[in-house]
């Protein structure tokens, strides 16, 4: 009865320190966001359009 504890015990010990490994942790890159346009965008669409509508009276 003795060596069926100790074998219990022994087997608990043993299966406790193999449950699981070591990985190194995970780090994830930082998110850097950028605008998408410069501040001549907002200045093309109102001169392409000033420009259609010139064209547009002259003929």
């Amino acid at each position: 009865m003795k060596k069926l504890v100790l074998a219990a015990a022994l087997t608990a010990v043993a299966t406790t320190s193999f449950a699981g490994s070591y990985s190194e942790p995970v780090i994830e890159a930082p998110v850097i966001i950028e605008e998408a346009g410069s501040s001549s965008t907002g200045v093309l669409l109102p001169l392409l359009l000033l420009t259609l509508v010139a064209a547009a009276v002259t003929k």
